[in-house]
C-alpha cells in the first residue's frame, strides 16, 4: 500500500487534474531572496508590480519568516494585466531555515537521534538542504500544510522545486539506474514523485481549479501521461549553459526531447539560465527562441529580475 493518506487519495480523485493549456507568458521574474531584491516588503511590492513581467515566482516568504499577505499580493498582481504570482516550494529536500524545521533534528549539517525516519544527510551544494524520502506521508504531511498556506494568502499557484530529488535515490557511484524500484513502495522513484506532484496539485486546485502547477526541472518524469496532464508548465535551469561554460550537447539534447512534449502539449516551458558572459547571455535567447522557450537570465542566488523575454 502506498504510503498517501486516504484524504489525500480522495482528493485526488475528487479533483482531476486541469485539462487546458496554459498561454506562454512573455516573461517572468524568479526571486527567492526578496528581503535582498528590495530594503523592505513595500518596497519589493511596488517594484515587482512595475517590473512588467506576466509571471513572477516568490519565496513562499518574504525573508526567513515574514509571510506575504493577500492584499500584497493582490498589489503586485495589478501592476499587469493577467499577471500570476506563484509560490515557491521545495518539496524533495527539506531546509532548516523553514518554520517546520525542529531544532532538535540537527544543524550544521550533523543530524541527531530525534531527526524524523524521512530526512536525510545534507545537500553538500546547498548548506541547510537535507535530501527527504519524499513519498513519506509525514513529510508529505508538513509540506501539504504549506501548500495550503500559500493557497490561502492568495498566490495563483506553486512552482515546486526539486522534483528531480528521484535521481538521487537512482545513483548508484557514478551511475545512474532510470526507473530504479523504490523498495518502500514498490514503484519506481520516479513514480513515487509524479504521485507526489499529483497530490500536492489535487491540494492546490481544492482551493483554487485554476491554480498554476509548475514543477522545476526533472524533465525526464514527462514520460508519465499524468504527470504532463496534471502540470500547467515547467521550470528548467541551466539548459545550454552551466554558469559561462556550455552544456554538452548530451544534456541540451536529452532534456530538450522530453520538453517537446510540453510545448507540443502547448504549455509553456521557463528557461532559467545564470551566466555572466554577454556572449552566453546573447546564445542562450537565440537557442530559447529557436525552441519556443520563456527565458530568464538571472543570478544563481535569485536576488534580482535578471532579463527575460521570449
Amino acid at each position: 500500500m502506498k504510503l498517501y493518506s486516504f484524504i489525500t487519495l480522495g482528493m485526488i480523485l475528487l479533483c482531476p487534474p486541469l485539462t487546458s493549456a496554459e498561454s506562454p507568458p512573455a516573461s517572468f521574474a524568479y526571486i527567492l531572496q526578496a528581503d535582498s531584491f528590495a530594503k523592505s516588503k513595500s518596497a519589493a511590492v511596488k517594484s515587482l508590480a512595475t517590473s512588467g513581467r506576466a509571471w513572477i515566482v516568490l519565496d513562499a516568504a518574504f525573508g526567513s519568516d515574514i509571510s506575504w499577505e493577500r492584499s500584497e499580493l493582490d498589489a503586485i498582481r495589478s501592476g499587469h494585466a493577467g499577471r500570476k504570482v506563484v509560490a515557491y516550494i521545495s518539496i524533495g529536500e527539506a531546509e532548516d531555515y523553514r518554520p517546520y524545521w525542529r531544532k532538535e533534528w540537527g544543524s550544521k549539517g550533523k543530524l541527531t537521534a530525534a531527526a524524523p525516519a524521512w530526512l536525510g544527510a545534507e545537500n553538500l551544494e546547498w548548506k541547510g538542504n537535507y535530501r527527504v524520502k519524499y513519498w513519506n506521508a509525514d513529510w508529505q504531511k508538513l509540506m501539504l500544510a504549506a501548500i495550503d498556506d500559500a493557497m490561502a494568502r492568495g498566490f495563483d499557484g506553486v512552482y515546486l522545486d526539486i522534483v528531480d530529488g528521484f535521481e538521487t535515490f537512482e545513483q548508484e557511484g557514478k551511475e545512474f539506474i532510470d526507473d530504479r524500484v523504490n523498495p518502500e513502495t514498490k514503484q519506481s522513484f520516479r513514480r513515487d514523485m509524479v504521485d507526489w506532484v499529483k497530490a500536492i496539485a489535487a491540494r492546490a486546485r481544492a482551493k483554487n481549479p485554476a491554480a498554476l502547477v509548475i514543477p522545476q526541472n526533472g524533465s525526464q518524469l514527462v514520460a508519465h501521461p499524468d504527470f504532463l496532464e496534471v502540470i500547467s508548465a515547467i521550470g528548467i535551469e541551466d539548459l545550454f549553459t552551466n554558469g559561462n561554460k556550455v552544456q554538452p550537447k548530451s544534456h541540451t539534447n536529452e532534456v530538450l526531447g522530453h520538453l517537446s512534449k510540453i510545448t507540443a502539449a502547448k504549455k509553456p516551458a521557463l528557461l532559467i539560465e545564470y551566466p555572466k558572459s554577454a556572449e552566453r547571455q546573447a546564445l542562450i535567447k537565440k537557442l530559447a527562441a529557436e525552441n519556443g522557450l520563456v527565458w530568464l537570465v538571472t543570478d544563481r542566488q535569485l536576488k534580482t529580475l535578471g532579463e527575460s523575454g521570449k
